[in-house]
């Protein structure tokens, strides 16, 4: 009983050790191999993990650690922390339950989160669509013709997606596959054009527009992988000539961030963080 009390009554002393706990129990696991099951782009393992280290700095900076103030007697009086470390382990708990980017652990799933991501997709193609009239003359007909085709690519992999949840077989999972790469390669090249404009203001128009969709492309690459045998993944990479590394210069990780933020109504830090993991992942595959 007086563990359970000192717990308690020493609630951040006892979140930070616990997190602590997890963030090294999961470098262990990871190190064998040991994942627990994917969770997305990433697996639940390194998902704790990264949860746990974050959590410990922000705690780390908890203001209620300062030293003890004085009152007007001279008597120390104590910080308010207690409610505030207190409602950390709360928090702790729920952002360790299921979230939306990590979640693609079944065909369905995946299928209604592109799906869902459909209006956020058709704006940011649309965004490119007007783009061209933003830029100086002689770059608009390079940008039009590298982004020509993302209102066709886009389309179509939503369709896929509507039928693979109609029909939950390999053929029409093959077809989402196939289509999520192909729009990919499409993307990467139309960034690669985009930083190839001299004139610094068309060229800052050109790359955010085209990122906006590569944010979204990425995400739904990664929820297709999530569901995609190792042979299926390894066809997928092969078919990705155009490597994100070679397109990762000229990307905005903030502006990334935000989207998927903004999408799953998520923290700012978390969305990075998915990010990097899903980044992490594809490259392992050889996209």
């Amino acid at each position: 009983m007086n563990s359970i009390a000192n717990i308690w009554n020493h609630p951040k002393t006892s979140a930070a050790g616990l997190l602590i706990s997890v963030a090294t129990v999961a470098g262990v696991l990871s190190q064998q191999g040991i994942n627990l099951g994917h969770a997305g782009a990433g697996t639940i393992v390194t998902l704790a993990g990264a949860l746990a280290t974050a959590l410990l700095g922000l705690l780390a900076k908890d203001p209620g650690s300062r030293d003890q103030g004085r009152t007007s007697a001279g008597q120390s009086t104590t910080p308010p922390s207690t409610a505030t470390a207190k409602l950390g382990v709360w928090a702790l708990i729920a952002l360790l339950l299921p979230l939306p980017f990590l979640t693609g652990c079944s065909g369905v799933t995946v299928a209604n989160d592109i799906v869902n991501w459909t209006p956020a997709l058709q704006s940011a193609v649309a965004t490119v669509d007007s783009t061209a009239a933003l830029l100086a003359p002689a770059d608009a007909p390079i940008f039009t013709a590298a982004t020509i085709g993302f209102d066709a690519a886009s389309n179509l992999l939503v369709a896929q997606a509507k039928a693979y949840l109609a029909n939950l077989s390999a053929g029409t999972l093959a077809q989402i596959q196939t289509q999520v790469v192909t729009f990919q390669q499409q993307v990467n090249a139309a960034l690669l054009q985009a930083a190839k404009i001299v004139d610094p203001a068309s060229q800052k128009h050109a790359l955010a527009a085209v990122q906006a969709v590569a944010t979204i492309v990425g995400v739904l690459l990664s929820l297709v992988e999530s569901i995609s045998s190792k042979a299926a993944v390894a066809q997928m990479a092969a078919k990705s000539t155009i490597k994100q590394a070679t397109v990762e210069p000229y990307l905005d990780p903030s502006q990334s961030a935000k989207v998927i933020a903004a999408h799953y109504n998520e923290p700012l830090a978390l969305a990075r963080n998915q990010i990097a993991k899903s980044e992490q992942i594809q490259l392992h595959a050889g996209f």
